[in-house]
C-alpha cells in the first residue's frame, strides 16, 4: 500500500468519514497517476495533492477540534469529487479562497499540529510527484504517533 493509500486510511477511520471521504477517486487518485497518460498526469498530480491535503486536514481537525480545517476539508472534497480537468479544481477552491487565509487564523496548535500545517503547506507547493510521496510517508509517519486523546482530557 502506498504512503498516499495508508495515509486515507490513518486519517479517515470513522465509518461516515471513510463512506464520506474515501470515495474511489480518493481511494485511486495515486494508481490513476501512475497509470496516466502524459496528457492526463496534472489531472492526475491534483487528485493526488487534493487527496493528500484532505487526509492532513482532517488530522488537523480531529487534533484540535478546528472548525476552519474541516471547512477547508470539505472544500478539498468537493474538487476532488466535482472536478474534471485543473482548471475546475482552481475554479471551486478558488471560489471559497477566503476560508483558506482563516485556517491559519486564531488557530492554537500544539507541536503535532504545526508539523501537521508545515505537511499541508509542502503539499501545496509540491509540483511533482516524488515530493508528494515524501510528504505522505512523513505524514504516515507522523499520524502513527498522535495523540487524540490529550484534547478529550482537556474538556
Amino acid at each position: 500500500m502506498s504512503p498516499y493509500e495508508q495515509l486515507l486510511h490513518l486519517a479517515f477511520t470513522a465509518p461516515n468519514d471513510v463512506k464520506y471521504y474515501l470515495t474511489p477517486t480518493a481511494r485511486h487518485a495515486y494508481d490513476q497517476l501512475r497509470a496516466a497518460t502524459p496528457a492526463e498526469r496534472p489531472f492526475r498530480f491534483e487528485q493526488v495533492r487534493l487527496g493528500l491535503a484532505m487526509s492532513l486536514l482532517k488530522l488537523v481537525s480531529e487534533l484540535g477540534d478546528h472548525a476552519e480545517s474541516r471547512q477547508v476539508l470539505d472544500v478539498l472534497h468537493r474538487a476532488l469529487s466535482e472536478a474534471r480537468s485543473p482548471e475546475d479544481i482552481d475554479r471551486i477552491v478558488g471560489r471559497e479562497a477566503r476560508l483558506f487565509d482563516r485556517l491559519y487564523e486564531n488557530l492554537y496548535v500544539n507541536e503535532e499540529g504545526e508539523e501537521l500545517l508545515n505537511l499541508f503547506g509542502r503539499t501545496l507547493d509540491a509540483d511533482a510527484p516524488q515530493l508528494l510521496e515524501e510528504v505522505a510517508q512523513e505524514a504516515v509517519d507522523l499520524a502513527r504517533t498522535l495523540d487524540f486523546s490529550a484534547d478529550e482530557d482537556e474538556e
